[in-house]
């Protein structure tokens, strides 16, 4: 996500009716309708602090997802069973274990 999109999405969570009344470009917002309450800077940068936060959180989940076995492949050992599941089962427990979850994601 880029800045301008992590700052646009942070006005868009503090002020949904905002959607469609301003933009962002190049870190500065113009603001299209003066109608709706405008964020302050520090809402706005506390928000985007979130929203990082948020989404460095999940950086283990990212990961996990393009190294994890197609999931057609992972149902098909599951509907085979018996050794196919268990060498399933290993693949992707592998991946876990290469992508551990924090201990503050749990």
């Amino acid at each position: 996500m880029t800045q301008d999109q992590l700052k646009y999405q942070a006005i868009v969570n503090l002020n949904p009716d905002l959607v469609g009344k301003f933009g962002v470009l190049n870190g500065d917002v113009t603001w299209h309708s003066t109608n709706q309450t405008q964020p302050t800077e520090a809402e706005i940068a506390a928000e985007i602090t979130r929203l990082q936060a948020e989404y460095d959180a999940q950086a283990y989940a990212r990961s996990r997802a393009s190294e994890y076995p197609p999931i057609g492949d992972q149902l098909d050992a599951l509907w085979k069973g018996g050794d196919e599941a268990a060498a399933m089962l290993a693949k992707v427990q592998a991946v876990k274990a290469k992508y551990p979850k924090e201990a503050s994601n749990v």
